[in-house]
């Protein structure tokens, strides 16, 4: 199909080597303005004292709600075939205690 015979809503994605590694985030902390939604992901590593942001995404009201409504699409697919997702000590679930079993960090 060549481009004038492509649909209006249908847009070539490009994803690099480095982006399709991924990163790994075990902790969200969503915040907003009227305008915008910020999410930070964040690594939360055993006993350390900080935790760091690798990624931070901005996005419209609509389109936060867009994502949410996404999320949850999939969710219900993922728990559709692997059952259902358990609750566990999380950030969420438990006011940020994290206790990943190792020794408690000191200065």
């Amino acid at each position: 199909m060549n481009e004038a015979q492509k649909p209006q809503n249908q847009f070539n994605i490009e994803l690099d080597e480095e982006t399709a590694q991924g990163i790994y985030s075990n902790l969200a902390v969503i915040t907003h303005s009227n305008a915008e939604f910020i999410i930070d992901f964040i690594r939360l590593m055993p006993g350390a004292p900080k935790a760091k942001v690798k990624s931070r995404i901005i996005l419209t009201p609509e389109h936060a709600k867009r994502l949410a409504a996404a999320l949850m699409d999939n969710i219900s697919k993922y728990e559709a075939t692997h059952g259902p997702i358990k609750h566990t000590n999380s950030p969420a679930n438990s006011g940020m205690n994290m206790n990943f079993g190792g020794p408690i960090a000191q200065a």
